[in-house]
């Protein structure tokens, strides 16, 4: 019986090593690309395929540096040469490598080809019309509904409690006006998902403004309706037969 297997093995370490530094010279080489490409295609995530004769190379980008570099030959089978997964098998890596300056050709010709593109490109803008004066009119009107909205907040805080919602149909459209103590919270047009005439957060659009002042006034009438109703309703009341 023998003590010990007298084969020799091989080691690797000198094919890794030169796979290693390969690698490292082409991800640094090919970050540069990735970078520039981050700033031609204005983001910080993207790829680009290039072809060349012998097959196609992807280039992917995160954050404006190289996610992976990989190369697809007409011949079949793909090898990553830059990956954040594993480093290529040796003989895929030397297959690749013989067409990377086919590749960096491919790219310098996409940039080239992009020479010029904007010459014809006007600078010089319309003038911007300003908005400033629709904007004050929508604030004047909703200044006034606030102001009638606030008044019926607070006559309806008095004689029906604390906070609620009074609702009306104005049109076939649900108008809600919540108040909370003798301010209005909201006044909302047309239910959950609806426009917003007022609200604790922002103004409503100049159209919705414009296409909703007219029917408010009918709301604010279905209210004073509601309160003669309720104040003629009242006044029926007798404690005549009481006791």
């Amino acid at each position: 019986m023998t003590d010990a297997l007298s084969f020799d093995i091989a080691s690797v370490d000198d094919v890794a090593a030169n796979r290693d530094e390969v690698v490292a010279a082409v991800e640094a080489h090919a970050g540069t690309i990735a970078r520039e490409l981050a700033i031609l295609q204005g983001g910080d995530y993207g790829q680009e395929t290039f072809k060349t004769r012998r097959g196609t190379w992807t280039l992917k980008y995160e954050a404006g540096a190289l996610q992976y570099l990989r190369f697809k030959g007409k011949s079949g089978g793909e090898t990553y040469v830059v990956s954040t997964k594993q480093p290529p098998e040796p003989k895929a890596l030397g297959t690749a490598m013989q067409d990377y300056p086919a590749f960096v050709e491919a790219y310098n010709e996409h940039v080239e080809s992009l020479d010029g593109v904007l010459d014809d490109v006007p600078t010089a803008f319309p003038a911007v019309t300003t908005t400033e004066e629709i904007v004050a009119q929508r604030d004047q009107l909703v200044s006034t509904i606030r102001e009638v909205a606030d008044t019926m907040a607070g006559e309806l805080n008095r004689f029906d409690g604390e906070y609620g919602i009074f609702t009306q149909w104005v049109g076939g459209t649900r108008w809600e006006l919540k108040w909370d103590g003798p301010r209005a919270s909201y006044l909302r047009v047309g239910g959950e998902g609806g426009i917003y005439l007022l609200s604790q957060y922002e103004p409503p659009a100049a159209p919705d403004v414009r296409e909703l002042a007219g029917d408010f006034v009918a709301f604010v009438e279905a209210y004073n309706e509601y309160v003669d109703d309720l104040e003629a309703d009242l006044a029926t009341v007798s404690f005549d037969d009481a006791g």
